[in-house]
């Protein structure tokens, strides 16, 4: 089976890659807000960066760190509903509407928690989790509908 024939797969691989470049950018820029702030929760890691020990984050990594956090919690889901929806033989329109839009909207509410904006974190949030419940529905038709 050539996944690379099925149209459906590649939008769920390109989803895929772009949302993996949205947790690696947050992992980097943890680091990249701990490098400026110099501060660092590991006492070994006081005199190799030059760094402060603090038992808390200051709010800068803080923030980066619930970011990241809340980025991974709607997208393993996705991941794995995205998979068993190419699996399950999901036809190609509602791949692309769910997987763009997901991805869209994750990647702007990242940068909208990062900047501090609100509304427009909520409703990225929210527009991110409508292709999310989407899948979820879609995905248990197609499992169904198959029996």
């Amino acid at each position: 089976m050539n996944l690379l024939g099925n149209p459906v797969f590649v939008a769920y691989a390109l989803a895929c890659v772009a949302l993996s470049c949205n947790l690696m950018f947050l992992w980097a820029y943890s680091g990249a807000a701990r490098s400026k702030i110099k501060s660092t929760p590991n006492p070994e890691d006081t005199t190799r960066f030059n760094a402060s020990l603090a038992d808390v984050d200051p709010p800068a990594i803080a923030r980066v760190l619930r970011a990241h956090a809340n980025a991974q919690a709607s997208i393993v889901p996705f991941l794995t509903l995205g998979l068993v929806y190419v699996l399950a033989g999901g036809p190609l329109s509602p791949a692309v509407l769910y997987f763009s839009i997901f991805t869209v909207a994750r990647w702007l509410h990242s940068w909208a928690y990062l900047d501090g904006r609100q509304p427009l974190r909520t409703i990225s949030f929210v527009v991110a989790s409508l292709p999310l419940l989407a899948l979820v529905v879609h995905v248990v038709w197609l499992l169904l509908s198959g029996l």
